[in-house]
């Protein structure tokens, strides 16, 4: 599969932008557990244009990250047509539009799902982007519609694509849903049946399995597989599920020492990116997910919750995995 110019390989798995997660450090462990690209969570254009701290911290990556795409937000078409020329001044391989997040805070001010109640927004929106990008792909990542009754996929892709878009990625459910209910694969196929639409198509939702990704490209079609919540404090769903695909065999699941390992690895990672405050918080949204269904890990995970500074959260997790505690008597 091919952004433009940028070769992904066959039957590619793409690390979804995801607020708050996929940071620097777990975009580089995914990368290298078999990621075909990462993306940054998404990131406001007003930020971008203001010179945010923030917003330019969420912009910073490393070449270990490649390929690598940035992901903006934004209501009113001046903003994202300068934070789309900041993204790209910032040497990504690829800019990305979200015309998917489906949170009141941001669909209230045009951004994110608003625009699947206004193809016209849509358009404008999608357009400014790619007025600004001279050199990179600009790509875009959205829900079937907002509503069931307003289902407006197929007619947005062609619209999309008439415009200079070079690859869509279609989370499987309306705005209305949210997280919540079944993603509607069928959609996907119909999609990627449309008479006319020629870019790539990547679908997302409900992905959290080599099963779930082989089955995804099965019946739907589809030229890559986006892949979320499976990812969080689960890294080796991309190698795992690449091996899957190429060879019907299931690699055995991560032992509890690959799992505590990897943890105190990413935690290390945050806190010299982020330093130590900060890199300490964001990596609570990942400890529950790299200790889930582990043996005897509850009181682990409620200690590492309490503390603040790294070393005493890494002796907590090497004296569990060097204790066996996990295979203690419950």
């Amino acid at each position: 599969m091919k952004i433009a110019d940028l070769d992904l390989g066959h039957k590619p798995l793409l690390l979804a932008p995801m607020e708050d997660v996929t940071d620097s450090p777990f975009r580089t462990i995914c990368r290298k557990r078999g990621a075909s690209i990462v993306y940054t969570e998404f990131i406001s254009s007003e930020a971008i244009i203001r010179d945010a701290d923030q917003a330019m911290h969420k912009m910073d990556f490393s070449d270990e990250e490649r390929p690598f795409g940035v992901q903006i937000f934004g209501g009113r078409e001046e903003a994202m047509e300068g934070a789309a020329k900041i993204a790209e001044s910032n040497n990504p391989d690829v800019v990305d539009i979200n015309f998917g997040c489906p949170v009141y805070k941001i669909v209230k001010t045009g951004a994110g799902c608003a625009c699947l109640k206004d193809m016209d927004l849509m358009e404008r929106m999608a357009g400014s982007v790619i007025d600004a990008v001279e050199d990179k792909p600009v790509t875009v990542k959205t829900r079937l519609g907002w509503d069931y009754r307003n289902i407006w996929i197929q007619d947005a892709a062609l619209m999309l694509q008439d415009l200079g878009v070079k690859a869509l990625t279609v989370h499987a459910r309306t705005r209305n849903q949210k997280y919540k209910g079944e993603a509607d694969w069928e959609w996907l196929k119909k999609l990627k049946n449309t008479p006319g639409l020629e870019i790539p198509i990547i679908g997302n939702g409900d992905v959290t399995s080599p099963q779930d990704a082989k089955r995804m490209f099965d019946e739907t079609g589809v030229d890559g597989v986006m892949i979320g919540r499976g990812a969080i404090g689960n890294p080796w769903i991309f190698e795992r599920t690449h091996h899957y695909l190429e060879t019907g065999e299931l690699l055995p699941e991560p032992t509890v020492d690959d799992r505590i390992d990897l943890c105190a690895e990413q935690l290390r990672r945050s806190v010299k990116h982020h330093g130590e405050r900060y890199g300490v918080i964001i990596m609570k949204k990942h400890y529950g997910n790299y200790l889930k269904g582990v043996r005897n890990s509850r009181g682990l995970r409620g200690a590492i919750m309490e503390e603040s500074e790294m070393q005493p959260i890494l002796d907590l997790l090497y004296q569990f995995r060097d204790q066996k505690m996990y295979a203690a008597a419950s």
